[in-house]
């Protein structure tokens, strides 16, 4: 039982110099969190399965390519790393809608241009960049809630497991997070529209 008190920093640079027992401790210890996390999206236990080893395929080439700096956060980068493959999963598997032409309904009734125009899509990206810059400039546990609760989807429960913070901590944060980047804002007199 020594293993569950070895920091999974430890583990990981263990593993990295060819400790593959490392590797077995890390994904032991973390199993269900990431397995939890993939299923509840997926609801599909193979597709969840496949899921959860693809995760742990990427893990292990990251690390045998030295190519890991977490900096001690490993079960958050191996979360981004599923939710990423899960988003694939369902990028892959979109179906178009199937819709029958009658008197009353017309297929281009339900048809649109979603594109935007160059000038448009450049607005939208430098909004993208620019707010990006801005949330760089938070606290670094109101800037980890604000990314994982915004971009990588994750709901406050989620988050909570995975800072190891109450629920209400981790609305705190990201209260906090919107408050400092509207000072942040006003501050640079930012205008962020599209």
């Amino acid at each position: 039982m020594a293993d569950l008190h070895i920091p999974d920093a430890l583990l990981v640079k263990n593993y990295i110099e060819g400790n593959e027992t490392a590797l077995s401790i890390l994904i032991k210890r973390h199993e269900s969190k990431i397995y939890g996390f993939i299923y509840s999206k997926i609801a599909d236990r193979d597709i969840s399965n496949d899921i959860f080893q693809d995760t742990f395929i990427k893990v292990i080439k990251t690390l045998k390519s030295n190519s890991y700096n977490e900096e001690g956060k490993f079960l958050p980068w191996v979360m981004r790393i599923s939710h990423n493959l899960i988003v694939d999963h369902f990028r892959k598997t979109k179906k178009m809608p199937m819709y029958r032409e009658t008197e009353e309904f017309s297929i281009f009734s339900v048809m649109s241009d979603d594109s935007l125009t160059i000038e448009s899509k450049m607005i939208v990206d430098q909004v993208e960049v620019d707010l990006k810059r801005l949330i760089e400039e938070l606290p670094e546990d109101q800037k980890e809630v604000l990314v994982m609760r915004m971009y990588q989807d994750m709901s406050f429960k989620e988050i909570s497991e995975l800072t190891d913070v109450s629920i209400n901590t981790a609305l705190g944060r990201m209260r906090y997070a919107l408050m400092n980047l509207r000072k942040i804002i006003d501050k640079h007199q930012i205008i962020l529209t599209n």
